[in-house]
């Protein structure tokens, strides 16, 4: 049982920093009260967690090459316990997004260094199994988050849902320094500070692009401009990789096409069927009446169904057959998204979500525990840290920016709706509807049209829903039949060159 321990130590870290990715969306109608804030704001606490995760994911590993494996988890762990902390204790909007923002510096010391520590601890046979049960906990523990929170918001306070981080944290520090090998000496190569820096500015302006896109218009200069600088970024960051002797992303991995189809995955996994949900949670609350942990409990069938696939197909599903789990995982999360949108409608409650949901969790299940290891196949052993840490940075950009832009769908359409229903002061109503806070627009109405209101809002909002779905969806369906195009095993490959992709898949 001992020998387990370490696989237990990494699992509390994954398990905290993916929850976190979700927990606070059934949180989020009672913070918009307590801390009387705006739709925008509302954006910003859950995403500003994924944004600097994925952002600083590929800067950290580097950092933890050179500073040490353990040495870093265990530095993470204590930001996330502190910035957990300051999170529950936050006063207002601006303070708990700067505390989610060093929560997700925290979660990326965490992620960036969990195969490496995998892999001094395990190898041969027991490696394989400590990969599969890790791939059940990440890919059951996003769906787990909104569970968690709404029991936690409902009976205690949404500030417990980064106050329960503490002891869990605490622990997995004090099992570090007892069943986690000890450091050896870091690689000396140079670090890659312009590469840091021009990524984390093409992801964060893209980012705030998107969300002020949803108040100012996408022709707005400020949109505009926040744009272009993102390009301008990116172009930077691209042209710096190529010279550099000792890149932060080798751009050669982009000449695999299974390299590219995993990073094509890991961004739509969490960008289709996961950031559709933080609006899923507004409505149930805010517009259907729903307690957080009933709208925790209404994603349980995509928790139950994702752990339940991964852990009992999740080891059949390796070496040449990645590529059928990952395309056909990701195109069934479209699928569920598709049939949330098919079956939601001004009459609609909770129950519209189940057979979606259900749908998507199989496909997580089938997807999240074999993208990563389809990356490191793809390349050879001394990048297979960097091509994980890529897919990783994939799988939480796609949330940030998933939240961001279908939050200006669901925004925009929730307008659009009123508007159409001829709803005075349309635009003030959608704010409020979109920031949970539907309640308050209902209160300040005149009591002889509350009823006609109630009904526009109740329409409305599950048209946001249904429209956000609907393009997580076709997202999901599309983004997963060209990941299984780009990973799907090429006849023609040397002998050689497929016996060194086979050898690398059984090593993680």
């Amino acid at each position: 049982m001992r020998k387990w321990l370490p696989l237990t130590t990494i699992c509390i870290g994954t398990l905290m920093l993916l929850v976190d990715v979700t927990i606070v969306n059934v949180a989020l109608p009672d913070m918009a009260g307590d801390l009387d804030t705006s739709f925008t704001a509302l954006q910003w606490v859950v995403d500003i967690y994924a944004l600097v995760l994925a952002a600083l994911l590929m800067s950290v590993g580097s950092l933890a090459d050179r500073l040490g494996h353990r040495r870093t988890y265990v530095a993470g762990l204590v930001l996330f316990a502190a910035a957990s902390a300051a999170s529950g204790l936050a006063g207002s909007p601006g303070v708990l997004v700067a505390a989610r923002g060093a929560q997700g510096l925290g979660a990326a010391a965490m992620f960036a260094t969990t195969f490496a520590l995998l892999n001094s601890s395990y190898s041969g046979r027991d490696r394989g199994t400590a990969y599969g049960m890790w791939g059940a906990v990440s890919g059951a523990a996003a769906a787990i988050g909104p569970i968690a929170g709404g029991l936690l918001t409902e009976h205690l306070s949404w500030r417990w849902i980064f106050f329960v981080n503490l002891p869990f944290a605490l622990l997995a520090v004090a099992l570090c320094f007892r069943v986690l090998d000890a450091d050896t000496d870091g690689r000396r190569t140079p670090l890659d500070v312009l590469g840091m820096l021009t990524f984390t500015a093409f992801a964060g302006t893209l980012t705030y692009a998107l969300i002020r896109a949803n108040e100012d218009g996408w022709g707005s200069t400020s949109v505009l401009a926040l744009v272009s600088v993102s390009v301008l970024a990116l172009v930077a960051f691209v042209a710096l990789e190529a010279r550099l002797p000792h890149p932060m992303l080798d751009l050669s991995l982009l000449r695999s096409g299974a390299f590219v189809g995993a990073l094509i995955a890991g961004f739509v996994l969490t960008a289709g069927a996961f950031a559709y949900l933080t609006y899923a949670s507004i409505w149930m609350q805010s517009v259907l009446g729903m307690s957080p942990v009933e709208a925790g409990l209404a994603s349980l069938p995509l928790a139950v169904a994702s752990f339940v696939t991964s852990a009992s197909v999740g080891r059949l599903l390796h070496g040449s057959r990645t590529w059928l789990a990952v395309g056909v995982g990701i195109v069934l999360t479209g699928v569920g998204g598709l049939a949330v949108a098919a079956q939601l409608g001004a009459g609609a409650d909770w129950k519209a979500l189940i057979a979606g949901m259900t749908i998507s969790g199989v496909g997580v299940g089938l997807a999240a525990p074999t993208i990563s290891s389809t990356a490191m196949a793809a390349v050879s052993a001394a990048r297979g840290g960097m091509a994980a840490g890529a897919v990783n940075t994939a799988r939480q950009l796609g949330f940030a920016l998933g939240i961001a832009a279908l939050g200006s769908v669901f925004s925009a359409r929730i307008h659009a709706t009123l508007q159409d229903r001829a709803v005075p002061r349309a635009s003030d109503v959608a704010d409020l509807v979109a920031g949970g806070q539907s309640r308050i627009a209902l209160a300040h109405a005149p009591a002889e049209v509350r009823g006609a209101l109630e009904s526009a809002v109740r329409l409305a909002s599950a048209d946001g829903l249904r429209t956000t779905a609907l393009v997580a969806g076709f997202l999901g369906v599309v983004g997963g039949v060209v990941a299984a195009m780009l990973i799907r095993p090429r006849p023609q490959a040397a002998p050689e060159a497929e016996g060194a992709q086979r050898e690398e898949t059984l090593a993680v």
